[in-house]
């Protein structure tokens, strides 16, 4: 199985190119680093992997992502890079998990990798495939010939990223597909005075603009995406937080209720009885 990013303290050599190698020598084959290092002396321990995955969000999806990868210290370290992309992730390490996760949550897009134990995961694209959800597939593999992509795309997967990748394009290939398996929306979101723009992660109302956490601008942006309908909390839920999230706890509710506090007067956010919550 391909290997990126275990975290050790020490720092970690690079050769030519920006991929990472491993302590003894031997390069990953997982994830291609930045080849340009920023500015300045590097702290011990920078890693160019995890200051790609560490960078500032480039924009904010209400996004929900399955990561199907069976290297526990990978799946770890580029689920949290994706999360920082204001990205709600589940990880599965084999290909039954993945599929009992497929099953039970609506998943916007799942990033699989090709080689699964278990559950190999082109049976995994195969099953995804024939049950006709929305949620697209990225398929991952460390084989990257033309042959392997075009089998890959002949199992059912929306699209292919060879191994090793960089993490900038692994989140524009997610991006991409979140929007074909979404109603084509307009990149800046409007209503009255209320101006959402999930690309620069702002948000103002009547020029004013608001100081929202990443989870109140995706509550936001989810709301404004409905156009006046209402959006239960358990989709809420599973939209703007991963599968960590207790469903019993208030967690949606004490969310909306800072967000109507820094929305301010006149109220925006009507609870809609049995419903769940919409804007005016």
């Amino acid at each position: 199985m391909a290997v990126a990013a275990v975290l050790p303290v020490r720092p970690r050599p690079t050769e030519p190119g920006g991929r990472l190698r491993h302590g003894n020598g031997r390069p990953y084959t997982g994830v291609t680093a930045p080849t340009a290092a920023p500015a300045g002396p590097s702290a011990p321990g920078d890693r160019p992997l995890l200051r790609a995955c560490n960078r500032r969000p480039t924009t904010l999806g209400a996004m929900r992502v399955l990561l199907a990868e069976d290297h526990r210290e990978l799946a770890e370290t580029v689920a949290a890079g994706l999360r920082r992309e204001g990205m709600a992730v589940d990880l599965a390490l084999d290909g039954s998990t993945a599929l009992e996760r497929a099953e039970v949550n609506g998943y916007d897009v799942v990033v699989l990798d090709r080689d699964l134990p278990v559950v190999h995961g082109d049976q995994v694209c195969r099953t995804l495939a024939a049950g006709g959800g929305r949620a697209r597939v990225l398929m991952l593999t460390a084989s990257g010939t033309v042959a392997d992509r075009v089998a890959g795309l002949g199992l059912g997967a929306d699209d292919y990223l060879p191994k090793p990748f960089a993490f900038a394009e692994l989140v524009a290939r997610i991006r991409a597909l979140a929007r074909r398996a979404q109603p084509a929306l307009p990149p800046v979101l409007v209503r009255g005075e209320l101006r959402v723009d999930p690309a620069r992660r702002e948000a103002s109302r009547a020029g004013f603009r608001l100081p929202l956490s990443p989870k109140e601008f995706a509550v936001l942006e989810l709301l404004l995406c409905a156009q006046g309908a209402a959006v239960s909390t358990e989709e809420l839920l599973e939209r703007a937080w991963d599968e960590a999230a207790d469903p019993f706890s208030q967690t949606v509710k004490v969310t909306v209720s800072r967000l109507r506090r820094k929305l301010g007067e006149p109220p925006l956010i009507e609870t809609v009885d049995r419903a769940g919550y919409r804007i005016r």
